[in-house]
């Protein structure tokens, strides 16, 4: 019975504190969809793949949201058409490089700021790597959920009829003569209609509705899925393996994967761990548990493919390991 209420006490805690963050990822996900345009945005974007990967990996800082937020936000990153470098930069590295965490992160490790600093190094070193090995996939729609895939733009086909009386669908006249096919999935392409702010103001509302029940129910089940764990498997087996170089650095991976706390807090929580873990597995914790945990996999979900998450989940648990084992070898 008690690790029942143990088990709700944590699944409640997870989504009390992870709800806040989904709502301000959704929220930026809509007004990015109707506030922004898309045309100057992928304009702004550096078109070769490593300067997109480094773009894509600093963009955090002007959209501060943790694990529980850059999945909408990157989901509409890549419906608009961004380069797949930026969207996977942003989804790895957003919710660390961001100056919420870097500042919690500095309040909790003020006497230590090499682990402030190495954080934030690391994290953008990884999901520049993992992102510019990612831009070789030019077409992302076979590595993407189908929902999603069905709604990025579609390329043009050179042989389409020029002539658009020989195309079907909905058209506008424009003031130089020229047409604009309202229904085009190439429409980000071209001049869109002005919108009223009252229908733009609608339609955030309700694409916030539709994406808070899309995600929010893949929030409840990983936060419930990341409960169990904690409940079922002794602690003190993950801690036990904490006293070498290496063992503690694949503990704090573990340890950070299972308890999916946001990044906003975690480095309080990777504090408590301070006199008995190596400082390269407290970096582990803090540069790995980001990037991949059972809450954010399950949102992630909604977006890639398995397939797609398997390769982001081993190239970040390499590219880490390997970091932090150097940190403890060398450094410390």
């Amino acid at each position: 019975m008690e690790q029942l209420s143990n088990g709700l006490t944590l699944f409640f805690s997870l989504l009390v504190e992870a709800i806040p963050f989904l709502l301000i990822g959704v929220a930026f996900s809509s007004l990015l969809l109707f506030f922004v345009d898309e045309r100057t945005l992928i304009k702004l974007l550096p078109k070769t793949p490593l300067l997109g990967a480094i773009a894509g990996s600093l963009m955090g800082v002007f959209f501060p949201v943790c694990e529980c937020g850059n999945v909408p936000v990157a989901r509409r990153l890549i419906v608009q058409g961004a380069p797949s470098s930026v969207a996977v930069g942003f989804l790895l590295a957003a919710p660390t490089i961001n100056p919420v965490v870097f500042w919690a992160t500095w309040v909790a490790f003020r006497d230590q700021p090499e682990i402030v600093f190495l954080r934030v190094l690391f994290t953008l070193f990884i999901a520049v790597i993992i992102a510019w090995i990612f831009s070789r996939q030019i077409d992302m729609r076979p590595i993407l959920q189908s929902a999603v895939a069905r709604q990025m733009p579609k390329a043009r086909r050179v042989a389409a009829p020029s002539n658009p009386l020989l195309r079907s669908g909905t058209f506008l006249l424009q003031t130089d003569g020229s047409t604009l096919q309202l229904d085009d999935p190439t429409a980000i392409l071209t001049e869109k209609p002005e919108v009223p702010l009252a229908i733009k103001l609608q339609l955030v509302i309700d694409n916030m509705v539709q994406e808070l029940k899309e995600l929010g129910a893949v929030l409840i089940l990983g936060s419930a899925i990341a409960a169990f764990v904690q409940v079922a498997i002794p602690r003190d087996w993950i801690l036990a393996l904490g006293q070498n170089f290496i063992t503690s650095i694949l503990a704090m991976m573990l340890l950070a994967a299972v308890v999916s706390i946001c990044s906003t807090v975690d480095s309080f929580f990777a504090l408590s761990f301070a006199s008995t873990f190596t400082t390269g597995a407290q970096l582990a914790f803090l540069v790995f548990g980001p990037m991949i945990d059972l809450k954010n996999i399950g949102l992630l979900m909604t977006l890639f493919k398995p397939r797609a998450i398997i390769y982001i989940f081993m190239l970040a648990a390499q590219l880490c390991f390997i970091l932090t084992l150097f940190m403890n070898l060398y450094v410390s």
